[in-house]
């Protein structure tokens, strides 16, 4: 693998404090974390967006969702 420079932390970046998942617990309780892949983020540039047209996805589909649902 080829190092870059801009692979590497930059000096004024100082972790040295920081606590491993620390925000763990309370992060994975209330967000769910979706990766979007490159042509999607494109067009989707937050969650705002990513939120609005899945409600939108989801109001067009409508009665479909909601049957899925009951079916076993």
């Amino acid at each position: 693998m080829h190092k870059n420079i801009d692979d590497e932390i930059r000096a004024e970046y100082d972790f040295s404090q920081a606590v491993r998942g620390k925000h763990h617990k309370s992060y994975s309780e209330g967000v769910n974390v979706v990766f979007l892949e490159a042509d999607i983020a494109q067009v989707f540039k937050d969650s705002e967006a990513v939120n609005h047209a899945l409600r939108m996805l989801m109001e067009l589909a409508g009665t479909e969702l909601k049957r899925n649902r009951t079916k076993p």
